[in-house]
């Protein structure tokens, strides 16, 4: 993984929507079936809104059912870093970008095979980039 992005909040707020800013920065989830992606299919790859990095092929995406894009697997294990998220008393797992820190969603074992897993992300973290 190339070297991480560090930026002031005040840089992060100028570069991005609010809602984008929200999301990422500020760790929020978008409105089940509302994000540009949830309904997606087109071929190509998904990035992170903050810094281009590469997150998700199209390949990888599903279905879920849950109204937030899902993708089975990254492009790279090292794509994405995971880290426990204990907020709303819950236990889950939140995905973050492994090369700025944004929060992109949350990763769940009732994901299609080989995986198993469900990358479930907002699309307002998200950058599309058609094949």
């Amino acid at each position: 993984m190339p070297d991480k992005i560090v930026k002031p909040d005040e840089e992060w707020r100028k570069q991005l929507t609010p809602d984008q800013y929200q999301v990422t920065r500020g760790k929020g989830t978008e409105p089940a079936f509302t994000g540009k992606y949830w309904n997606h299919h087109e071929d190509g790859t998904y990035s992170c809104v903050c810094c281009a990095n590469p997150l998700f092929q199209s390949d990888t995406k599903f279905e879920s059912g849950s109204g937030w894009p899902s993708f089975s697997a990254p492009v790279e294990p090292d794509s994405v870093a995971t880290e426990t998220d204990t907020t709303y008393g819950m236990r889950r797992v939140e995905v973050v970008c492994n090369k700025c820190g944004a929060h992109l969603g949350h990763v769940f074992e009732d994901g299609p095979k080989p995986t198993g897993l469900r990358y479930c992300m907002n699309s307002a973290a998200l950058n599309f980039e058609k094949k």
